[in-house]
């Protein structure tokens, strides 16, 4: 049991899911990291029931009502998940077979993700509570998929490590011994199966093709929450010539090659996703005359290079992953959209996205405002993009939201 000190309870009856550290006046009984707590008021009032976590944020609220967490409530939350993506056209349809099935608090799970690639489930856990449930998790998945489930692949170690820095950080020299229990799981990729063995997986997405290698790449594989904005870019990309710049592997390419752009430039600092962006257009029969890849630091790149451009790509990796650091990260923002819209044509676009947390909606707005105060060029909003509906943001936990992009046009 956690109770909170007086006055503190404000937040939780406003259904925010994160109790911190400091909100904390005593616990209860034995309550360690990835311990199941119920949290009361300093009136014992009960407030929700949640994983106990040694950072900052103490408590990840999962339930605000009072239950019993055996296997049939996280099979329950699964399916309530399930049901979601289905009302959104992505479980069932034939075009698309690959969406995130659960998103941390915007599907009530905090400290979870599971992507779903045509019957291989990827899990990422951020809290050691929801790391201790992996084989719970998989039961579920059985129960929820049947026969269509052919793996589960664990891809936490780096998530975990880094919430073992965090506690780090936040608690002292000493590590949390639970977390670092996480190490020993997964020695070998082959060892993070947690059900069947499919080290890579193809998955069709609104009708395009893609290897995903879950194993090797960024995140979980793919980055499923760009689907809706690729869309965008393959309407406006016909006849274009596209710049895409940390191309990964290589969907934003695809995209705008299917849609008809005159020719696509990607460009990625890392050889192997350079690598999996040209399989990707082999595996789309695109013509190889209307791509050009290379391996090179996007900054350096746009620095050095002369050519223009009709329409320009920027995702770049989160800038800041704290607030401390977010005054460096909108600097950075800065620059780098100034450099890209110096490339642009007039009547050019510019698709800029920010994965940042910590840097608000109005924050990259204002960035973007000194990118076009910087280069002198006149440019106007035609769209505002955010993450696609299997990334759904809880109106309780607007930190969910944190995915913002910009289609701007620069005359």
């Amino acid at each position: 049991m956690v109770i909170l000190k007086p006055g503190k309870e404000a937040a939780v009856l406003r259904r925010h899911p994160w109790i911190f550290s400091g909100a904390i006046d005593r616990k209860v009984g034995e309550v360690k990291e990835g311990t199941v707590v119920e949290v009361f008021s300093s009136e014992r009032q009960f407030l929700g029931t949640g994983h106990f976590m040694t950072g900052s944020i103490a408590v990840k609220i999962f339930s605000f009502l009072r239950t019993t967490t055996g296997a049939d409530f996280w099979l329950g939350r699964l399916k309530q998940a399930f049901e979601l993506r289905m009302k959104a056209g992505l479980t069932s349809g034939p075009l698309t077979n690959a969406y995130r099935l659960v998103y941390s608090e915007g599907d009530e799970l905090p400290g979870l993700i599971i992507d779903w690639y045509n019957g291989v489930a990827v899990i990422q856990t951020h809290s050691l509570g929801m790391h201790l449930l992996k084989s719970v998790l998989v039961d579920a998945l059985k129960d929820l998929y049947g026969e269509k489930l052919l793996a589960v692949y664990d891809k936490s170690a780096e998530t975990m490590e880094r919430a073992s820095r965090r506690n780090e950080s936040a608690g002292g020299s000493r590590r949390s011994e639970g977390i670092k229990l996480q190490t020993a799981d997964c020695k070998l990729q082959t060892d993070c199966f947690l059900y069947g063995n499919s080290p890579a997986v193809e998955i069709a997405e609104t009708g395009h093709r893609f290897n995903v290698d879950f194993v090797n790449g960024q995140k979980t594989g793919f980055f499923l929450d760009q689907r809706s904005n690729r869309m965008f870019a393959q309407f406006y990309g016909k006849n274009r010539k596209v710049l895409n710049t940390f191309c990964y592997s290589g969907a934003f390419s695809v995209y705008c090659l299917k849609g008809g752009a005159e020719h696509v430039h990607s460009v990625d600092s890392s050889r192997q996703a350079i690598g999996w962006t040209g399989e990707n257009l082999a595996l789309n029969g695109l013509d190889e005359t209307r791509h050009s890849s290379e391996v090179a630091d996007v900054k350096v790149f746009l620095k050095n290079t002369s050519e223009k451009y009709s329409m320009i790509i920027l995702d770049p990796p989160a800038f800041a992953k704290t607030h401390q650091v977010s005054n460096n990260a909108l600097h950075a923002y800065i620059q780098l959209n100034a450099s890209a819209i110096r490339h642009l044509e007039p009547g050019g676009l510019l698709f800029t996205f920010s994965c940042s947390q910590a840097i608000s909606r109005e924050m990259f707005r204002s960035a973007l405002q000194s990118a076009a105060i910087e280069t002198g060029r006149n440019v106007k909003i035609l769209h505002h993009l955010s993450q696609g509906p299997d990334h759904p943001v809880s109106i309780y936990h607007p930190e969910g939201e944190y995915l913002k992009g910009m289609i701007l046009s620069i005359e």
